[in-house]
This record gives C-alpha cells, structure tokens and sequence, in this order.
C-alpha cells in the first residue's frame, strides 16, 4: 500500500481564507452563505454536471446536494459548482457529435480550474454521460486533492426492454422496409422512460465500473438505478467518504496506480465493455502520470475471459445487473481467481480485498454472469490490432459472436454522414468492409462515435456480413465486426487514406492484424497523389483542440508532455 502523505486538512483553503489581508475574499464569500465557523473548516468542492439537455445528467443536481449534505454533516465545507455536458445521444450523426470527445477535455480542465482557483481541499465529483466520467478523473488526477467520483447511476429500460440503441437500429430496419413508420414512432416514444445513463454495458456504465475498480468511487457506485435510495445513499456517503480522506491524507494518486489502472481493466472486459474504455483509461492514466499502453491491454487480455452477457451484443442490461448485486460479486470472484491487484487503495480508505471480504456470490440460476469456469469469452473482446493499415494501433471489439476474422472489399466514405447515407441508400452490401476515415481527433476533429452507421447496419440485417473500420470511435453501443482509433488517422496521411473502393482488407482478431492488400510501390504512388483536408474549423474550441490533440492510441489528451 502506498504511505500516506501528512497533509493539513485545510491546506489549501487556508491559502484563500485566512489572514488580515484576505479579508476580502471572505467578505465575498459571506456573500454565499458563508458563516465565521465555515471559515476554519476544510472546503469541499462538489463538482456537478447537472443539465437538463440529457437523461443522463438531469437529475445530478438532487445527487449534488447530497453529497453536499455528507460533506457537512462530517463538519467540513461544501461549495457547489457546475460544468458542462453534452448528449452522445442527441448530437449522435450530426456535426454536434464532433463536440463529444472535446467535452471530455473541457470537463477536467473546468473541473480542475474551479478547485485550484478556489482553494478547495478536496472534491467530490458527479458524472453521467459518457465523457462526464473520464473528464471528471482526469481532473482529479491533475489536482491530486482528496476526491471521490459519484456516479449518476443507469436508466431503467423501456418498453420491451428498448434502449436508446433500439431507436438507432430501428431506423435502420424502417429503411429496409422492415419496420412501418408507427412502429419506428413507437419505439422512439418507448425507449427513453427517464433519468440515467443508457441501459447497456455502453461507454457510461462501461466507464462507472472501470472507475469503482480503480477505486475512485464507493462500493457498488457503478451499479445502481439513477432513480433509487441505493444512488442517493452513494452521493451521501461519497460526501462523508472525501472528509475521511481529507483527514487521512489519502489522494487520488495515491489509489490511481498502475496496478490499480491494471484492475480498471481487467473489469472492463470481464463485463464486456466499451471500446472508449481504451481510450479514456489511457487518458486518465496520462493524467495521473501512469505509463499505460495500448499494448496493456493486449497483456491483460490474454488471460482476463468475458463474463457478463450485457448489452449491446448480449441480453441482458444494467438494471438487471443491479438487481443480482452489481458487479462486487463479479471483482470477488475475479480477486479469488488472482486476476485483480487486492492490495490497491480505494476511496473507503481500505484496500480492494478488504472492501471485497464479506461480498456474498450471485444467486444461484442468474445467467447475467457466467462464472470463470464457462466464460462467454476466454479472452478479452477489446482487440488490439497492429498492421500497415494501422501501425500505431486500432481498437476492435469482437465477441466472437462475429467470427474472428474477416476479409472484404472496401467500401469508402469520407465522412460518417456519407457512409449513413450510402448504407440507408442500400450502396453497402455483403462482403464489404466499410471504411469512414477523415474522422479522427485531429482531422474529424473530435473522433466522432459511428453508433448511427454500426446501427444501421444493424438494422438492415448485415451485421454478419459487413466490417467496418474507421479512425473514429464507437459508441459502446456499437456491435458487429467494427475496428476503430486506427492510428495514425487519415487527416495525418495515415495509411487510411489511401485506401480506394475495391480494395482488398483483411482483419484477422486471431493474429491481431489488420492488412490492406495494396502493394508498398502502389501505397507509394497514391501518397504522391494525396493531400490533406482542409481544417474542419479554424477558429474556437474546435481548432483549438484540432491542433492540441495526441493520436487515439495515446488516449487522444490535449495536454501530452
């Protein structure tokens, strides 16, 4: 276990508080509801991504509070603060989702410019959508003051267990002509009941367990209903949890190690997980100052089997993941197996093992998690693939239930809204292997998610005889036979430029290969001919992250030494 730093409990806010000549800073913040007792108490910043824009986060401001109230029933300080957040969902196929990876960035920075400009001595951070969650740690990481993350918790599902990526996949069978525009209407009206992340194991809850087992969250904080007594006990606690960890001297450094990066992972694929968990891992680690690599993963992999049947390429969802028990009995049995570090430091102050001692098992006859003796999987679904179409790297997920290799013809697109319109147009057919470059961090910019494509495809019945590959991401609702992050990216001269309809592509899971059958001369020739795209922006956040942002196989961070 790492030593324990002695830190004095108000050791920043005392910067801001205390002393003659900082009179006006308490006069404004008498102003607040500061009283002359607040002055002495360790402050607590409660870092809210309340919005109304999306499920997500609409109901954080409730969970804010609490945390609030936690915060001070231990006798310390809690000051509210707001960031932003942005809806995969609804920006999802439009030029708005270019935004999406670049709230990622602008949470941690927002985060960690509010807590260092105002002196907080710790922090209690509330995330729901998708990039609230990494945003949120890397913040922490970069500050390294006390600091717990609360999840928001997942959406309860809809009718007939529809989610949001049902709504997707539909649009694709109605352009087949498999589902009338009333049902189509149905299912948009159906499958969206309220608050909470969505219902699968996608990019949110993929994102939640990662974290709980890295140990920034409570216990459990990853698997509960939004609407619930469970998540509002969770804010509760984590409010009381970050003054124990004040008092102690414990800080996210000290829990956000290599080995506890390394049990982030191993529970990521256990539940079937997101591809995002690749590059968001890679980025908090950055953060924290953790060398974690692409090839990590593959380490990982090869002895870590999937386990949970979860959506979006298994049964079964969140909810009725929580309903079993979350996933503590899934880490106690990975910890007895010798596949999780037991020894890392959590949030509670004690170690993994000693937060796992008296987890009971799941009850018998559940399905939603199969045990260690018959996995779904034998190795990990997140596959990391090396290749002269990628030699940087590309992230696939891969189930096996798509087979573990496949071999096509191109089909190119230049951008997500053309390959959608091809793919809905009926120009996409067995065989091919759709290639939608130009959409990488730096050229899309943003790195935007292919859910509207992958569902589609979906739901025009070719997800077993289609491939796609692109330097974008995926949506952790994304399934089929999909490849991603192929670094470096085509705006870059990356080797996916080059590629041209008819050409044969081969992606081998097996070998962990990915091979474009174009001769090195030919490649040659057409880089001669290539030139890169105009900027997608040249002024604002977009530009700005454009020219800042490192390669998807580094996390695509925009503060890289």
């Amino acid at each position: 276990m790492p030593k324990k730093s002695k830190l004095d409990p108000r050791a920043y806010s005392r910067i801001v508080v205390d002393g003659i000549k900082q009179a006006p800073s308490r006069a404004m913040l008498r102003a607040v509801g500061f009283t002359d007792t607040d002055f002495d108490k360790p402050q607590v910043g409660i870092a809210s991504t309340w919005s109304n824009l999306t499920p997500c986060n609409m109901h954080i401001n409730e969970l804010a509070r609490l945390a609030a109230a936690g915060v001070e029933a231990q006798g310390a300080k809690a000051v509210t603060f707001n960031t932003i957040t942005v809806s995969d969902g609804i920006s999802m196929g439009t030029p708005g989702m270019r935004y999406s990876l670049v709230s990622r960035e602008v949470i941690a920075d927002s985060i960690e410019t509010v807590v260092g400009a105002q002196g907080f001595d710790g922090v209690v951070a509330l995330g729901g959508c998708d990039k609230n969650m990494p945003g949120c740690l890397m913040a922490l990481a970069r500050l390294d003051r006390p600091a717990v993350f609360v999840y928001g918790g997942t959406i309860r599902p809809g009718t007939d267990k529809r989610d949001i990526v049902s709504v997707f996949e539909a649009v694709g069978a109605y352009a087949q002509g498999r589902v009338s525009e009333q049902q189509l209407k149905f299912v948009e009206r159906t499958a969206i009941p309220g608050p909470g992340s969505c219902s699968g194991m996608y990019t949110a809850n993929t994102m939640a367990s990662a974290i709980e087992a890295l140990g920034m969250s409570l216990p459990n904080s990853s698997a509960q209903d939004a609407v619930s007594e469970q998540k509002r006990s969770d804010s509760e606690r984590a409010g009381a949890a970050v003054v124990n960890l004040i008092k102690r001297g414990i800080r996210p450094r000290h829990i956000m190690t290599r080995r506890a990066f390394e049990n982030a992972i191993t529970v990521s694929i256990a539940l079937g997980g997101s591809t995002n968990a690749v590059l968001h891992l890679l980025a908090m680690a950055s953060s924290a100052n953790v060398k974690l690599k692409l090839d990590d993963f593959t380490r990982i992999g090869k002895r870590v089997p999937v386990l949970a049947d979860l959506r979006p390429s298994g049964r079964y969802s969140m909810s009725e993941l929580v309903a079993i028990g979350g996933i503590q009995a899934l880490m106690k049995s990975l910890l007895d197996a010798g596949l999780l570090h037991g020894d890392c430091l959590t949030v509670t102050g004690a170690t993994l093992a000693e937060n796992l001692r008296d987890v009971a098992a799941y009850p018998a006859g559940q399905e939603i998690v199969r045990p260690l003796s018959d996995p779904i999987k034998r190795d990990s679904h997140l596959v990391i693939l090396y290749g002269n179409l990628a030699p940087e790297g590309a992230v696939a997920k891969i189930t096996g239930k798509e087979g573990v290799r496949f071999n096509g013809r191109a089909r190119v697109f230049n951008s997500e809204e053309d390959s959608l319109r091809g793919i809905l147009a009926g120009k996409v057919r067995a065989g091919d292997v759709v290639v939608i470059r130009y959409e990488g961090p730096r050229g899309g910019p943003g790195m935007r998610e292919m859910l509207s494509p992958t569902a589609a495809i979906m739901g025009k019945g070719l997800g077993s005889v289609v491939a796609l590959i692109t330097d974008g991401r995926f949506s952790g609702g994304s399934h089929g036979f999909v490849v991603g992050h192929l670094s470096p990216e085509a705006a870059l001269g990356g080797a996916l430029a080059l590629v041209k309809t008819g050409d044969e592509i081969t992606i081998d899971a097996e070998r962990r290969e990915i091979t474009l059958h174009v001769s090195a001369v030919e490649l040659k020739r057409r880089r001669g001919l290539w030139a890169p795209p105009k900027p997608y922006a040249r002024r604002g956040a977009l530009a700005k992250y454009s020219a800042q942002v490192s390669s998807a196989s580094l996390g695509a961070v925009t503060d890289l030494e």
